[in-house]
């Protein structure tokens, strides 16, 4: 089972690399495995540090909701 979460693309360094961003926190994924070209404000699935796939934003928000819902349901005492 691959677990991927979606981040936001702030900024394409080159090719290979860009910064991507989620709630607050920034992070270099490698773009290695998309077979599409990416720029800033596209949504994309990393796993492992790498983007897998690109999303919409609509998909990538519901995404995240899921993602909260989750952690709410198996950390009670995060709210």
């Amino acid at each position: 089972m691959c677990l991927a979460y979606p981040y936001k693309i702030v900024e394409v360094r080159d090719e290979w690399t860009a910064v991507a961003e989620v709630q607050g926190v920034k992070t270099e994924v490698a773009l290695h495995l998309l077979p599409e070209k990416v720029k800033e404000g596209d949504w994309v699935l990393v796993h492992v540090g790498f983007a897998i796939k690109k999303l919409s934003e609509e998909e990538a928000q519901e995404s995240l909701r899921y993602w909260d819902e989750i952690l709410r349901l198996t950390q009670p005492n995060m709210e």
